[in-house]
């Protein structure tokens, strides 16, 4: 929709028509939420202040003298209302979890991956001050404000709001290298971050940084860092979560209690008629409430629908999400077994026990819909495999931010072969953490924070662990307990055989494992099968495919 188009919406709905209304709030709600909710990353009062900005805009239109700087004004006016909520808290509230953390949000319905998603979770790591700025750029580097609307919106002029940006950037690009350090494993970060409760502040970003920059390990990064704003653009509006409510009666206020304004009367009055039907995925009902309907598992709404900076050219492209197996409650065609496990829980090998040789499987390459490397965080992530070629999965356990059973990844829809080759990462999982006094804390936690706890009778993780692919299989992630994240990435021969060989002479704690026998009676993953089963969590442990 372009900029006339939104200017004679404005205008209508100035006058008391419902139905501009409608399409006024359908259209800029994701944007004051995205605004709200990048600001305040998710905490509990996200909504109220969502409403209490939508009810102003709402309350207070008919005083826009020009519909062209509407944008402007609201975002001006969430801005206020995202300050006034700072000066308002209470030291009680401080420490109030947030109601659904933000970053995780982005990353999640957006589908970011790589580089994307470090930006996302870097937001975590910065103040409040450089959240709320960080909440405008994000949206002025995507398209959706304009510098002159972000300064506007601070109420600064645009040469002081150009310095801003700058150091907020500055801090944001250290927090992207503590979420990079985070995900490795840097001994001494382990031993660091042990006493660390794993709510990001300011102090620890501060701690963090002075390690990464001291670090040759966290230091150095193996891929080219891609400016923040050159991986934003053109990134969608986060949608609004299923059911979200914003209520434009709030506060019981009515036509009579708002007749100072005529315009206000007339349109309080329609909002308390029969639901209106608005866009796909949500209504305002009776009273005024415009309530997200929209499925669980819909696909996010393209930024198309909703007004851009550049309204009057073409529109940003929209994040796709990446295509998911479809599940059947059948199994797939029978294929001849092949493949055992260890049935026995193998013990650690001793650190200075050198691997097996790895033998050297037929590579012809694997393409992953994940691309190059992804990274799954949430129960129900997945990434289908196919081709010929050895993948590795990377384990980040995160007992610190919540501790409990893990229910392991699993295989589904395999067609062709699958093994575990190897283990490497020099550490498993239940290894002793450098530094840890008596070796109480370990990947898997600590008597602090909890432990986390695998199935009677799976193998323990190692931090890397090999699989050799000759065909197609999806790999699923199925937190319900414990927190872990997995690192899904095509990788070759020449770096399994690296990793497995470097151990204690490199200061690490132990060499690798090799598990491939070379033929069909390899390993195979504990939890796999041809099936593609509706809730893949529920995979039994299996001894052959």
């Amino acid at each position: 929709m372009d900029s006339q188009q939104w200017r004679a919406i404005i205008t209508a709905a100035q006058s008391g028509d419902r139905q501009a209304l409608d399409e006024l709030v359908a259209g800029w709600l994701p944007l004051v939420y995205n605004i709200v909710g990048r600001a305040l990353n998710g905490h509990a009062d996200v909504d109220d202040v969502v409403q209490e900005t939508m009810l102003r805009a709402v309350d207070n239109l008919g005083s826009l003298r020009d519909p062209d700087s509407f944008r402007s004004w609201l975002v001006a006016i969430a801005m206020r209302q995202i300050r006034d909520r700072a000066r308002r808290r209470t030291p009680d509230r401080l420490e109030e979890a947030a109601a659904s953390d933000f970053a995780e949000l982005t990353v999640l319905r957006l589908q970011l991956e790589g580089q994307r998603r470090e930006v996302a979770e870097a937001a975590r790591w910065l103040d409040d001050e450089d959240r709320q700025l960080l909440s405008l750029w994000w949206l002025e580097v995507a398209g959706e404000l304009t510098r002159r609307e972000l300064a506007a919106a601070v109420g600064i002029t645009r040469q002081h709001a150009a310095v801003r940006v700058q150091r907020m950037k500055e801090r944001l690009e250290t927090s992207r290298g503590i979420v990079r350090a985070l995900d490795g494993a840097c001994p001494d970060l382990r031993e660091l971050t042990g006493r660390w409760n794993g709510r990001p502040d300011s102090v620890w970003r501060k701690r963090l940084a002075r390690h990464i920059r001291g670090c040759g390990y966290c230091g150095d990064t193996h891929e080219t860092v891609v400016p923040a704003e050159r991986l934003l653009v053109g990134i969608a509006l986060v949608p609004l979560p299923v059911g979200f409510t914003l209520s434009l009666a709030f506060g019981g206020k009515t036509a009579v209690a708002a007749g100072s304004a005529g315009w206000s009367a007339k349109l309080l009055g329609a909002l308390t008629k029969p639901a209106v039907a608005m866009t796909a995925g949500a209504t305002i009902v009776a009273g005024g409430a415009y309530v997200v309907t929209q499925p669980p598992d819909a696909p996010p709404p393209r930024a198309a629908v909703i007004p851009t900076a550049a309204a009057t050219s073409e529109p940003p492209p929209s994040a796709t999400p990446s295509p998911t197996p479809t599940p059947s409650p059948s199994a797939t065609k029978k294929a001849a077994l092949y493949g055992t496990v260890v049935d026995a829980v193998d013990r650690a090998p001793d650190p200075n026990a050198r691997p097996a040789a790895l033998p050297r499987r037929p590579e012809s390459g694997i393409t992953s819909t994940g691309g190059p490397k992804a990274v799954m965080q949430h129960r129900g992530d997945n990434v289908t495999l196919s081709g010929r070629g050895y993948v590795l999965v990377r384990w980040q356990i995160s007992p610190h931010a919540r501790p409990g059973p893990v229910v392991m990844p699993t295989w589904t829809g395999l067609k062709g072969k699958l093994f575990h080759v190897a283990s490497g990462g020099s550490r498993r999982m239940d290894d002793p953490l450098p530094g840890a006094p008596n070796g109480y804390a370990t990947g898997m936690g600590g008597p602090d924070i909890g432990y986390a706890v695998l199935p009677p009778g799976t193998q323990q993780m190692w931090q890397n662990e090999y699989f050799y692919v000759d065909g197609t299989v999806t790999l699923t992630q199925n937190e319900r307990g414990c927190d872990y994240g997995l690192a899904v990435s095509p990788t070759g021969w020449e770096a399994v055989d690296k990793d497995v060989n470097e151990g204690p002479a490199q200061g690490a704690i132990r060499y690798g494992l090799v598990r491939d026998t070379g033929t069909d009676s390899a390993p195979v993953p504990q939890y796999v099968t041809r099936s593609t089963p509706a809730d893949p969590a529920t995979v039994p442990q299996r001894s052959r495919v």
